[in-house]
């Protein structure tokens, strides 16, 4: 039976599976020593590179190198499921995360990698006032800790002063940088993110953003009308828009549609009572000359006038064979009584099911205003607990240019804020009955002492959000409009289950006493149960199942992609029960692969731990693991 090594305890290793990638592509640039750059060179046909130090173009700043660092450094946490805060916790597929969303992306890259269909988020902007979330955490997971009363000295502020501090767009930068290389793991290849920025920042995003994700993936920049009237407040213009960033993973998606809408739709009508239904018009000119398209000038015959027609200038935009046909299948309009002078191509609105091309300006009157978002959010919790959110039809406007109804396609918000991802992804399955997951991470930051939110027992934002969730499908369920899942599973970012090796050298008789348990003291079942989901790179919302043999309880995850008796105590004359009930239900299952875990100090003894790989070896379960 193989141990689980405290390595394992770690998130996934970024840096270590991009060189296994490189290493598939490039074998022959690959020693004992590492890696060869001057065979790689080589083999990448001696492409030129910039030595470091020289000039270049592009956006730097003092930690660049940090931040980049800091994406790549694992994780040693784990998510603690928290079923009596949750809502439908057996079967919801939504996913609630209370953390850091630096650590909590970095735990999320084994189960998620590739798998987001759409991300949004809306960071905190920088105004030159404090921001909750650091430039960068000296052990990210342990000030995170402090931070949130799990360890001594609860109650710090976790904060930076971005205009005091003398580094206004640096902190900024350093503390957004890392979260997007992540993000960009996440994401799916025909996955798009969305980010919505003002003009303090906006710039610098993009810039950083094409240092990610490739300036060649640049999407848009969408202008969105936030607001209508004027603040006389301002000293020099009133905004009444902000930016929304538009970039895809790869060149996967190279369309991009989204649903048509009844203004859209109201352009169509049927002057001439055509049986296909009603239709608009476009031209039949072609915007090249004659001279520039000489195979496309014919002369054309108007049926109702019985007039020879030719354009004086330009060609048409079909050929001649293409012409016949539409003349014959009655697809050109010359006016209600052959007036026009030239003919127009019918386009019947049942042919429009691609949708239409996006524009990059998105009105308050087609996605809602931070106001009317207000006013929703008040509506539902009664009491105004949280500025300018945004108002759920800007996420369900980008959410329909990007996902399918049908895919359970994932939508992430790593700056969760008062959760209005949550309610545009359930108020859009409640609209087209669509089976849209969503995934939330918020830092449980403290709500002021002073504010309504405190006051009405909202201490954290997280507080808010998950209020928010729970009434919006409530609201939803009461006016039976929607079946469809309106829960979440709530976690909470903590230090990990399993021990990590930190060996103190002076007393190293003492340290391998200390580590003679593998797991945390405390920690329940379920507790270690779904940071094997994590470390092992299974959905989080899969399904568990239970079963009870010698009065242990096994589990299977995902129908059997994992199984696991995690009790503390298991004895010599239990373990064939206990085996033999791990291998029916694999048979009945049939996963293609599965891995059984157990704890390595729940044996009795050896010849316990050695019999039980032994039985689960013989039928067939080679991946028998202990903890």
């Amino acid at each position: 039976m193989k141990k689980v090594q405290p390595k394992e305890g770690e998130s996934a290793n970024i840096v270590s599976e991009n060189l296994e990638r490189l290493k598939e592509l490039f074998p022959e640039a690959f020693n004992e020593g590492g890696i060869d750059f001057d065979v790689l060179r080589q083999l990448l046909g001696d492409a030129k590179i910039l030595d470091e130090g020289k000039e270049k173009y592009g956006l730097n700043w003092h930690g660049k190198k940090k931040a980049r660092q800091i994406a790549l450094t694992p994780s040693t946490g784990t998510l603690l499921p928290c079923p009596e805060e949750s809502v439908d916790w057996d079967t919801t597929q939504n996913l609630f995360i209370e953390g850091d969303n630096l650590e909590v992306l970095k735990l999320l890259q084994r189960s998620y990698s590739n798998k987001v269909k759409m991300i949004y988020i809306d960071p905190p902007y920088n105004t030159g006032n404090e921001f909750i979330y650091p430039d960068k955490f000296q052990d990210n997971l342990d000030t995170y800790l402090r931070y949130s009363g799990q360890v001594d000295n609860e109650g710090i502020k976790i904060c930076t002063n971005t205009e005091t501090g003398g580094r206004k767009h640096t902190n900024w930068l350093n503390m957004m940088y890392p979260r997007l290389k992540l993000a960009k793991y996440l994401l799916n290849s025909n996955g798009l993110l969305f980010i919505s920025i003002d003009e303090n920042e906006s710039f610098n995003l993009r810039c950083i953003c094409n240092d990610i994700f490739g300036e060649e993936n640049f999407i848009s920049d969408i202008v969105w009308e936030k607001r209508f009237t004027r603040s006389n407040n301002a000293k020099m213009f009133a905004t009444l828009t902000e930016r929304i960033l538009v970039y895809r993973k790869s060149d996967s998606i190279d369309t991009l549609k989204e649903p048509r809408n009844e203004k859209a739709n109201s352009t169509y009508t049927n002057p001439d009572n055509d049986p296909r239904g009603v239709w608009t018009s476009v031209s039949y000119v072609n915007p090249a000359t004659k001279d520039q398209r000489p195979n496309l000038v014919y002369d054309i015959e108007n049926p109702i006038s019985g007039e020879t027609v030719s354009h004086d200038t330009h060609a048409w935009k079909y050929s001649y064979e293409t012409y016949l046909a539409h003349r014959d299948n009655n697809r050109l309009y010359w006016g209600e009584n052959g007036e026009n002078k030239y003919p127009r191509l019918k386009k019947f609105l049942t042919e429009m099911n691609g949708g239409m091309v996006p524009v990059d300006l998105w009105s308050r009157q087609d996605t809602g205003t931070t106001d009317e978002g207000s006013k929703d959010l008040e509506s539902l919790l009664g009491v105004k607990v949280f500025d300018f959110p945004k108002p759920t039809g800007l996420v369900k406007r980008a959410a329909k240019i990007v996902t399918s109804k049908n895919n359970n396609d994932l939508i992430l918000d790593f700056f969760a804020g008062s959760g209005v991802l949550a309610q545009a992804v359930m108020e859009l399955n409640s609209e087209d009955n669509g089976n849209r997951r969503f995934a939330l991470v918020q830092l449980p930051e403290i709500t002021d002492e002073n504010s309504t939110a405190f006051s009405n027992g909202y201490k954290t934002i997280t507080d808010i959000a998950k209020a928010r969730i729970e009434k919006a499908g409530k609201r939803l369920k009461s006016n039976n409009i929607f079946n469809g899942d309106v829960g979440f599973k709530y976690f909470r970012l903590s230090s990990s289950s399993i021990q990590i090796w930190n060996p103190d050298r002076s007393d190293l008789e003492e340290t391998l006493l200390a580590h003679q348990e593998h797991l945390i003291e405390g920690r329940s079942e379920q507790d270690i149960l779904y940071e094997l989901l994590l470390k092992r790179g299974i959905d989080l919302a899969v399904p568990v199942e239970r079963r009870q043999a010698a009065g242990k309880t096994i589990y299977s995850i995902g129908h059997g992609a994992l199984f696991a008796c995690l009790d503390e105590s298991i004895t010599s004359d239990q373990v064939e029960e206990i085996a033999q009930a791990v291998v029916e239900w694999y048979r009945q299952l049939a996963p293609e692969d599965t891995h059984v875990f157990f704890r390595d100090s729940a044996f009795t003894d050896d010849v316990a731990k050695t019999n039980m790989a032994a039985i689960l070896e013989q039928n067939g379960i080679t991946h028998v693991r202990s903890l």
